[in-house]
């Protein structure tokens, strides 16, 4: 990968055990920095950061439910405690429950405005301090396409993720004067393990994967790790002129025109 000079630097990434969180871990770690996987799944995150170290890098896993404020301070005082402190954030963890807005709870709205949104906050809000005592770092907050056009049925998971997108542009204004930059990046289908899951219930996945790959005018869904490499990019020393951005890494979904 190229030279993001991450050396000496302290990496902390939320929802980091599998999918797009685990790429960014592992990108990150393979750039020479220290790299905390914070995660609810303790077998999976504990396997991460095995094969983190395994691959020579250096990693810690620190059991967080990212929906419990407590288990955000813990897991900053776990970073701290391991690597001395913090230099990037990101804000992965995430959970997608779908619905019209007719149709979804209340406890599932709430459930997915914590999960997605507000969590995104309190990573900030525990890690933001810690990143001005170091005179510095940057934040990259994983957003969503669904933030920025419409797809049947997922109405508070595309809320959430366009308040992610709003909270990003606000909190890169608040923050440039720390030294500390702001971004978000928005994927389009990425094949994680969750959505490989997904296509698994339906009847006839082959199909279900073939329209979707046409959707894309790339042809084709993502990977995790060509998010990763966007987010490693808008993390890095190499992206110091950018902040308040919302980058999609979405093979053109969003422009299609269809």
């Amino acid at each position: 990968m190229p030279d993001y000079e991450l050396e000496g630097r302290v990496a902390v990434v939320t929802g980091g055990a599998m999918g797009i969180g685990k790429a960014c871990a592992e990108a990150f770690a393979k750039g020479g920095a220290s790299v905390v996987v914070a995660d609810v799944n303790r077998e999976v995150g504990a396997e991460t950061v095995a094969a983190i170290t395994a691959a020579g890098g250096t990693a810690v896993f620190v059991a967080t439910d990212v929906s419990i404020m407590a288990n955000m301070e813990a897991m900053v005082a776990a970073a701290v405690a391991a690597f001395g402190g913090i230099d990037i954030l990101v804000n992965n963890a995430a959970r997608a429950i779908g619905g019209r807005v007719d149709q979804i709870d209340e406890e599932s709205w709430n459930t997915v405005m914590s999960t997605n949104l507000t969590s995104a906050w309190r990573g900030m809000r525990v890690c933001v301090p810690e990143m001005i005592k170091r005179g510095g770092g940057a934040v990259v907050n994983i957003s969503s396409v669904q933030s920025l056009t419409g797809f049947k049925g997922w109405a508070a998971y595309a809320a959430a993720k366009g308040g992610i997108n709003a909270l990003t542009q606000q909190t890169a204004i608040d923050l440039a004067p720390l030294g500390i930059r702001v971004n978000a990046v928005a994927p389009g289908t990425i094949m994680t393990p969750l959505n490989q899951r997904i296509f698994e219930t339906v009847d006839d996945p082959q199909s279900l994967i073939d329209t979707w790959n046409k959707a894309h005018p790339i042809g084709r869904f993502g990977e995790a790790h060509e998010v990763a490499d966007a987010v490693v990019f808008l993390a890095s020393n190499k992206a110091s002129f950018i902040t308040g951005e919302i980058l999609r890494v979405d093979g053109g979904l969003v422009i299609r025109g269809e």
